[in-house]
C-alpha cells in the first residue's frame, strides 16, 4: 500500500490520450501534472480542453510532480519513454502494444525489476463491461471449459487527412499490431499460453489504402484453439467473439452490445434447438436499446475498457496489488504478433519490389486508373503510342501491359511528387465517392493539391483535370439554364463531402490557374453511364423492388448524362487540343434527360412510383434536429433533397466550341447498351 500522492503525467498527445485524461479525472484520490508530446500543437490542443499544464519533455514533467505516467506515444517509442519514466521514479501504463520488439520488451522488464516501479500494459478489452461479463459466465461454470474461440472483427482505420503517410497506412504490418494483439489476450485470458500462429492475408481491395485487408489466423494454445479474422471487406462491419465450452457457447457482440448463451441440454434435439433460438433472441431484443441507453446516459462510455483499466491500474498501486496484465505476458503477444507481421511485411516488399524504380519519362500520367472511368481512359491511352504511367493506391491484381503503375496515396506529396517525375501530361480523375470526409479531404482536395504542386514542380505541358458538375448550385439554379458561366454552390458543408471535396479541388485547380500559370483544362462530366454507378441510382430511383422504381418527387427532374466512351473521347479531345488557360467545359448529352424518361428507357416494364415533393421535403427536414444534435448535418436535410430535385436545364456546347467534342454514341445508345451490359 502506498501513501504517496498519485500525480499522473500523459506522453502522447494522440487519439487515445483525451481518453486516458478523462479517466484520471474521473479519480478523486489522482491528481494531474500535465501532458508533452514531440508536437507541441498537439499537446496544447489537448492541454486547453481539459485545462491541464503542457510541458516540453517528460523529465520536465516529472520536476514538476509526476509520479505516473501514461505512455501514449506510437508503439516504436514506448520502450524508451517507459524505461526513461522508470528511471525517473514513475510507475508507468503503457498503452498497448508493450514495444515493437522482442528487445525492446526485454529492456522495458529489466528496467522496471532494475527500479522497483509498477509497469503494465493497457490491454483494455480484459476491462471492458463485455468482456468482464464474459469471464464471470466463465469462472461460474456456466458454458463449462472453454475449448475454443472463434472471433469476427471488421476493420476500421484512422481518420488520415493527407500529409506524409501516418504509421497505419506506410507500414504494410500495421493493422494486424494493432488489431491481432486483443484477440491474442483474450485467447491468454480463456485458453492459457499461445504456443503456435499459423495466419493468412490478402488485399481484396475493400480498403486500398493498406498493404492487407484481409486476415485471418489460426492460434494454438495450452488448453484449446483459437481463430480470428480481421476484414476491411466485410460489410456490416463487426466485432464478435464466440466462447466454444463443454456446456455451451457464450457469443459477446461488442458492437450490437450484447450477449447471449446457447446451452447444452439433455433433451431430444430438435427441442433443444428451439429453447436456444428463443434465449439467443433475448440478447439482441433486450440488452442492445439497454446498453445504448447507457451510451446515451453517459453511464457507459467509448473505450469503457481503458476508462475502467485506468481506475484499476491506480487502485492496485494505490493498494500495493500486482497488476491484471504482467509484462511477461504482454511480451508473448509482441511475440506472436511480430512472427505474422513481419512475415506479411516481407510478402508485400517482395510484391512491391517491381514497381520501386519508375521510369525517367511518361508521355501521360494519369490519376484514378483503378476506377472505372479513369479505366476507361487508361484503356483508351493503351491504342496510342503514348508512354503511360497509372497511380493507384494499391498493387494491381492484373497489371497491365504497356502500363507502368506508381503505387501510393495521392494525399502524400512525397510520392505524388516521385510520380510526377519526367511526365508532359497528367489526366487528373482520381476523387473519393464514399467514405468519412476525412477520406474526401486527403483523397480528393490534398491529392489535387499535391498533382498541382508536382505539376508545377516539374513543367508539366498541360493537366486534364476531370472535375463534377455537382459542384453547381443547383438550389439557386432551379428552373434555370445551366452551362459554365453559373455560380457554383454555395453551401457545398450541406450537399455531402463528395460535392464539398471536388468542388474545393477545382477550386484549387482554377487558383493555380489564374495566380501560379498551371497550364489545365476543365472537364465538368455529367453523371457518367457505364462509369461504376447504376444507372438507375445517376436517374435519382431510390430502390422500390424487382417490380418498380422509387422516386422521389414527380420525375421530371433533369439529369445530366453521357455514356462513357463519350466522356472518354471528351478528355482526348482535350489532350489533342493542347487547351491550358483554365478552360471549365461541361461534358453531357445536350437533350433533356428526365428521371422518367431514363428510366422507361432501361427498364419499360418497372413501374414507377414517385413519392411527393413537400412530403420528401418535410421528411428531410424531420431529420435535422437528430443529426444536429450530434453536432452533424443530416445526408437528408431539406436544403440537400431542394438540390437534388432542382430542375435545371443544362447547355453543353461550349465543348464544341473550345475542343471540337460531342457526345457519337449518346445516351439512347448508351442506356442501351447498359441494360444489355445487366443481362
Amino acid at each position: 500500500m502506498t501513501t504517496t500522492k498519485l500525480r499522473a503525467g500523459f506522453v502522447g498527445a494522440g487519439d487515445i490520450c483525451p481518453v486516458h485524461v478523462e479517466s484520471v479525472q474521473a479519480l478523486p484520490d489522482v491528481d494531474i501534472v500535465g501532458v508533452c508530446d514531440l508536437n507541441r500543437q498537439r499537446a496544447e490542443e489537448v492541454g486547453a480542453k481539459y485545462g491541464i499544464a503542457v510541458f516540453d519533455s517528460l523529465a520536465a514533467m516529472v520536476e514538476a510532480g509526476a509520479n505516473v505516467i501514461h505512455v501514449l506515444t506510437p508503439p516504436g517509442a514506448h520502450a524508451r519513454v517507459a524505461i526513461e519514466a522508470m528511471e525517473l521514479g514513475c510507475d508507468v501504463l503503457i498503452e498497448k502494444p508493450l514495444a515493437e520488439s522482442l528487445e525492446d520488451c526485454e529492456a522495458v522488464i529489466e528496467a522496471a525489476q532494475r527500479t522497483g516501479r509498477v509497469a503494465t500494459v493497457d490491454h483494455l478489452l480484459l476491462f471492458d463491461p463485455g468482456i468482464q461479463q464474459a469471464i464471470a459466465a466463465v469462472e461460474s461454470g456456466k458454458i463449462g471449459k472453454v475449448v475454443g474461440i472463434d472471433i469476427l472483427r471488421g476493420g476500421e482505420l484512422l481518420p488520415y487527412e493527407g500529409g506524409p503517410l501516418p504509421v497505419h497506412l506506410k507500414d504494410p504490418g500495421h493493422t494486424f499490431r494493432d488489431l491481432a494483439v486483443h484477440h491474442f489476450y483474450l485467447f491468454q485470458k480463456f485458453l492459457g499460453p499461445i504456443e503456435d500462429v499459423k495466419a493468412e492475408w490478402q488485399s481484396l481491395g475493400g480498403e486500398p489504402s493498406i498493404a492487407w485487408d484481409e486476415w485471418r489466423a489460426l492460434v494454438r494454445c495450452r488448453d484449446g484453439l483459437g481463430q480470428f479474422q480481421i476484414s476491411f471487406n466485410a460489410k456490416p462491419m463487426q466485432n464478435q467473439i464466440f466462447l466454444h465450452g463443454t456446456k455451451g457457447v457464450l457469443r459477446i457482440d461488442l458492437f450490437s452490445l450484447f450477449q447471449s448463451t446457447r446451452t447444452f441440454f439433455p433433451l431430444p434435439r430438435p427441442v433443444e434447438r428451439l429453447i436456444n433460438v428463443a434465449i439467443d433472441s433475448v440478447g439482441p431484443l433486450v440488452q442492445t436499446p439497454v446498453s445504448v441507453f447507457k451510451f446515451a446516459t453517459k453511464k457507459v462510455q467509448r473505450l469503457q475498457g481503458v476508462r475502467n483499466h485506468v481506475a484499476e491500474f491506480y487502485r492496485r498501486i494505490a493498494a500495493g496489488e500486482p497488476q491484471e496484465v504482467t509484462l511477461a505476458d504482454a511480451m508473448e503477444l509482441v511475440r506472436w504478433n511480430e512472427v505474422v507481421a513481419q512475415a506479411a511485411t516481407i510478402e508485400y516488399q517482395e510484391r512491391l519490389k517491381p514497381y520501386e524504380t519508375l521510369a525517367p519519362t511518361a508521355d501521360v500520367v494519369i490519376t484514378g486508373a483503378s476506377g472505372s472511368f479513369g479505366g476507361a481512359i487508361l484503356q483508351r491511352l493503351l491504342t496510342t503510342n503514348q508512354s503511360i504511367r497509372a497511380l493507384v493506391r494499391r498493387i494491381p491484381d492484373h497489371p497491365i501491359d504497356g502500363v507502368e503503375y506508381a503505387i501510393g496515396n495521392l494525399g502524400d506529396p512525397e510520392f505524388v511528387d516521385r510520380a510526377l517525375a519526367g511526365a508532359t501530361k497528367v489526366i487528373h480523375c482520381a476523387a473519393v465517392v464514399k467514405g468519412t470526409e476525412e477520406d474526401h479531404l486527403a483523397g480528393t482536395v490534398v491529392g489535387t493539391q499535391n498533382v498541382v504542386d508536382s505539376a508545377l514542380k516539374h513543367g508539366i505541358t498541360q493537366v486534364v483535370y476531370v472535375s463534377s458538375m455537382s459542384v453547381v448550385d443547383n438550389f439557386g439554379l432551379d428552373g434555370k439554364l445551366v452551362d459554365e458561366t453559373v455560380a457554383t454552390e454555395p453551401r457545398s458543408n450541406e450537399r455531402g463531402a463528395y460535392t464539398k471535396s471536388k468542388l474545393a479541388a477545382e477550386q484549387i485547380v482554377r487558383s493555380a490557374v489564374k495566380e501560379r500559370g498551371l497550364p489545365a483544362i476543365i472537364l465538368r462530366p455529367g453523371a457518367i453511364i457505364g462509369g461504376g454507378v447504376a444507372l438507375s441510382g445517376l436517374a435519382g430511383a431510390m430502390g422500390g423492388g424487382a417490380n418498380r422504381f422509387l422516386v422521389l418527387g414527380d420525375g421530371e427532374v433533369q439529369v445530366p448524362l453521357v455514356y462513357v466512351d463519350d466522356a472518354v473521347d471528351a478528355v482526348f479531345c482535350a489532350l489533342d487540343s493542347d487547351v491550358t488557360t483554365g478552360e471549365v467545359l461541361q461534358i453531357a448529352d445536350n437533350q433533356p434527360w428526365t428521371q422518367n424518361r431514363v428510366l422507361s428507357l432501361l427498364n419499360p416494364a418497372k413501374k414507377i412510383t414517385h413519392v411527393p415533393r413537400p412530403v420528401v421535403f418535410k421528411l428531410g427536414k424531420a431529420t435535422e434536429p437528430l443529426f444536429a444534435k450530434m453536432g452533424k448535418t443530416s445526408p437528408l436535410s431539406e436544403y440537400r433533397l431542394r438540390s437534388g430535385l432542382s430542375k435545371m436545364q443544362f447547355q453543353s456546347t461550349r465543348a464544341k466550341e473550345i475542343i471540337g467534342w460531342e457526345p457519337t454514341v449518346g445516351v439512347t445508345e448508351g442506356i442501351r447498351r447498359y441494360a444489355e451490359s445487366l443481362k
